[in-house]
């Protein structure tokens, strides 16, 4: 790079700014696992299992440092999400740890549908990275909201109604 020097009285003007060097300013990003190391905080690669509940899916979730593999029900993520909203949610709890690509994940889901499936899942992966390392992970998982079970279920059908609000047609006669 060239040597390029500025006159303000910021910066000392015999010292050439560098592409190289300390970036001055804080990005609201998470750290990636390379920023975590010149920082002095790595984060702790342990394997871990946790369970995620949504809706009537439960998903049984494992990770194990490695290389990013998604192994579900035995198939790869994008094979069993063909849906990339489904694949991005899943893989939140990674992307807001910084943590993408350093664990391999097994699950067994079962129950629900697809989404529900996919939420159940999101909780289980969230849940294992708590356990893998509380103190560079939950902070984060927890600010946006990953470590939450969401308790909504389907309400039970009453008396006298169709479903559980839908009342048969109303006759005059």
């Amino acid at each position: 790079m060239s040597d390029i020097t500025t006159e303000t009285d910021d910066f000392d003007a015999e010292v050439p700014i560098d592409s190289e060097g300390p970036v001055a300013y804080t990005s609201e990003t998470n750290p990636t696992p390379e920023q975590r190391a010149e920082t002095g905080r790595v984060a702790v690669i342990n394997p871990a299992g946790a369970t995620g509940r949504r809706k009537e899916a439960v998903a049984r979730v494992r990770i194990v440092p490695g290389s990013g593999q998604w192994k579900i029900n035995g198939k790869d993520l994008d094979v069993y999400f063909p849906n990339k909203v489904h694949q991005q949610h899943v893989n939140e709890p990674f992307v807001v740890a910084g943590l993408e690509g350093s664990y391999d994940v097994i699950a067994r889901i079962n129950g629900g549908g697809i989404t529900g499936q996919a939420g159940a899942l999101q909780l289980g992966v969230a849940r294992c990275l708590n356990e893998a390392d509380r103190e560079a992970n939950r902070d984060g998982l927890k600010k946006a909201g990953l470590l939450s079970r969401d308790a909504r279920i389907k309400e039970r059908k009453k008396a006298g109604l169709k479903k559980a609000r839908k009342a048969p047609q109303y006759s005059k006669r």
